[in-house]
């Protein structure tokens, strides 16, 4: 058995070897020739020499490639310039240095770019009205002052809404034309609060509408409570002129001379 595995092994082994393929380094001298001409070595030490025999060509295939019986352009590829293209002055390594050209004015191009895109980003974020709720002097002040314009119905229908003390005054208010002034400044003061809150505009400009609606906002505030104070008045009044009026008939009727004296006269007519 231990015979028979060694024979075993022994043929595996004979067998390995007669597959295995040898590696042969080829040094072909024209390969070799074709680097050089193309990499860095000098031209023309690549240039076939034929066989001469008294001075004589005696190599056909020479003179079909390289020689009289060659192309015109294979004759004029061996005896012209060098047109090694990685020589110092090859057109391979013109290529290298206009790639490193290249690269250098993409590189600035991107600077340039970046720089744009961070601008219009600069940009977009002073005018858009998508970051308006994060601006610090919103927070700070026009947050707090707008809020009660923002709160307000933008179409008042009662008293209460309006504000007024009772439906009375709100009644006055509304036939003496008060409510047609004060929905128009109303309507001002919110427009320019949507405006100022939803459209495109630099951060200078947003804030300047803020301003000029937190004014309208304080006029309306301020004519609503002198139309409020006016309605209050004018119902006290009323109520004056009513109870004026009622308290009128208690008292005696004025009358004249001629009347006084015969009054007189008959009240004391019995003690003369």
């Amino acid at each position: 058995m231990e015979f028979l595995n060694k024979r075993c092994l022994a043929v595996l082994l004979i067998s390995q070897l007669t597959i295995a393929q040898t590696v042969t380094i080829i040094n072909d001298p024209s390969i070799v020739a074709q680097e050089k001409r193309n990499v860095f070595q000098k031209w023309g030490d690549w240039k076939p020499t034929a066989k001469r025999f008294l001075g004589i060509n005696t190599n056909v295939a020479y003179a079909s490639v390289w020689g009289w019986m060659a192309p015109s352009q294979n004759r004029d590829y061996k005896n012209g310039k060098d047109i090694r293209p990685l020589k110092p002055t090859g057109l391979q390594n013109q290529r290298y240095l206009l790639l490193l050209e290249e690269e250098a004015d993409a590189k600035k191009i991107e600077v340039e770019s970046d720089s744009i895109a961070k601008r219009k980003l600069a940009d977009f974020m002073h005018m858009t009205p998508i970051t308006v709720d994060a601006d610090p002097l919103w927070l700070l002040y026009y947050k707090r002052m707008l809020t009660p314009l923002k709160n307000f119905p933008d179409e008042p229908v009662n008293y209460m809404e309006w504000g007024f003390k009772n439906q009375e005054s709100f009644e006055l208010a509304q036939s003496l034309g008060d409510l047609k002034s004060l929905k128009e400044q109303l309507d001002m003061a919110k427009d320019k609060y949507q405006i100022a809150r939803s459209a495109d505009m630099p951060r200078g400009k947003r804030f300047l509408l803020y301003h000029e609606a937190l004014m309208e906002w304080r006029d309306f505030l301020s004519n609503l409570r002198r139309y409020r104070e006016k309605g209050i008045t004018l119902l006290e009044i009323n109520k004056l002129w009513a109870k004026m009026k009622k308290s009128e008939k208690n008292i005696p009727q004025m009358e004249g001379d001629v009347a006084i004296v015969k009054q007189v006269m008959a009240q004391y007519k019995d003690k003369f």
